[in-house]
């Protein structure tokens, strides 16, 4: 058992570990356009910062997360997701005490003790956003702008944006009434949970995945139809941004997302098959629950990396692959080791990518191992080449020969790359 890795997880290397990375790399490129600062937090923090931000109706916090007592007989939780910790952060730190509004993005591991399936891990990671200290939906439109340009790079072409607005505390209570209302003529049919639920959160009902829970919230109050006069302003304001800039939406009243913290706007891209690819949302009393003291207006998003893989691979979208080896260097001989390697190095100082032998193998064999790698061209180092200072570099797949001078090999490739 011990050679075998914890049900839920997932060993990353080789291929997957390149397409993770170029998922990783297009949102740190774009989070350079848009002047978002990386934030790296603790994968463990105290577990009231999650029962107090998340909330303690929701499944995460009831069903989903590690939580453990420490050597010091502290209840600590691994993060069930990023925004939680990064406004943890934000506050101890005093980033609010900066000038104008401050947006983070992370990519960072994240644990939930669920059911894995295709896409969902115990261990995922999630690269997320938060933009704190706007109330403006400008806000919200600058993320949904930002994750537009991101699944269309990723390849995602068909996702399409839902939007909903689930109100304030303000038009909630009102909300509740109703909603709590309708749920309890159908009280008898609900999940376990759910009947539990409805007396503390009923808008968490909303959110449920039993069926028969689903088949009963779709008659259910909607909210947008029970929003105050601001809720109601921003959420007409942030459809008016969506249509200037040309970003198609939907309204979507069975949003509510899965998390406590969220006001008002909340928002999902879903592919074509109706399956979610990312979500988030504002969250303006989320600062106030953690700290008790301020209220701070806030926005971020949240994409679970393994599951925009999983739905890649299920559409058949290729990314770009890996940079191949440029160039085998094969050694043959004790006294040719040196030298082949001083090529090696001013190869690679060179920003050329370079394989070469450590194992003493045959020519045969280390020609099959450059083909098994994918190198493009070969040259093979031997005493007669030192001797001579000549040798013949071969095209792997024309197999074209070219002799030159060992010393010129480097510059060569150099030249060739710019």
């Amino acid at each position: 058992m011990i050679t075998q890795r914890p049900k839920g997880t997932q060993d990353w290397y080789g291929a997957d570990m390149h397409r993770r990375t170029v998922i990783e790399s297009i949102g740190r490129r774009l989070a350079k356009t848009y002047n978002i600062k990386e934030i790296i937090t603790p994968i463990f923090e105290h577990t009231e910062l999650f029962s107090r931000g998340v909330g303690e109706t929701t499944d995460v916090v009831q069903k989903e997360m590690y939580t453990f007592t420490d050597k010091g007989d502290r209840s600590i939780s691994l993060k069930p997701e990023g925004t939680a910790g990064a406004i943890r952060a934000y506050l101890e730190n005093n980033l609010y005490a900066e000038s104008g509004p401050t947006k983070l993005f992370y990519v960072t591991p994240a644990f939930r003790y669920e059911k894995p399936q295709s896409g969902r891990l115990r261990q995922h990671h999630q690269f997320g956003v938060e933009f704190v200290g706007s109330k403006s939906p400008l806000a919200e439109v600058e993320l949904i702008s930002f994750i537009t340009t991101m699944i269309k790079e990723i390849g995602l072409s068909d996702a399409k944006l839902h939007i909903n607005s689930i109100g304030c505390a303000n038009c909630r209570k009102t909300y509740n009434d109703a909603l709590l209302a309708y749920l309890s003529k159908h009280e008898e049919h609900l999940c376990p949970t759910c009947k539990e639920r409805m007396k503390k959160n009923p808008l968490r009902v909303i959110d449920c995945k039993v069926d028969a829970c689903k088949e009963i919230v779709k008659d259910a109050p909607r909210t947008i139809d029970y929003l105050d006069e601001e809720c109601k302003d921003h959420f007409e304001e942030l459809q008016a941004l969506l249509n200037e800039l040309n970003i198609p939406y939907e309204i979507d009243t069975g949003i509510v997302r899965g998390l406590d913290y969220y006001t008002k706007t909340v928002f999902e891209f879903v592919n074509k098959d109706g399956f979610t690819l990312c979500g988030g949302g504002r969250y303006d009393n989320l600062v106030h629950e953690i700290d008790g003291k301020q209220d701070i207006p806030s926005v971020g998003f949240g994409m679970g990396i393994e599951r925009i893989l999983y739905f890649l691979d299920k559409e058949g979208v290729e990314l770009p692959a890996e940079d191949p080896v440029e160039l085998y260097v094969g050694i043959l001989g004790k006294d040719a080791k040196a030298k082949a390697y001083r090529i090696v190095k001013q190869l690679r100082d060179s920003g050329i990518i370079v394989e070469t032998d450590y194992m003493d193998r045959s020519v045969k064999a280390q020609m099959k191992y450059a083909n098994k790698i994918g190198a493009k061209y070969t040259v093979i180092m031997g005493e007669d080449e030192i001797a001579s200072n000549k040798a013949v570099i071969k095209n792997m797949e024309t197999h074209e020969q070219l002799e030159m001078a060992i010393d010129e090999i480097a510059a060569y490739f150099a030249n060739a790359k710019n």
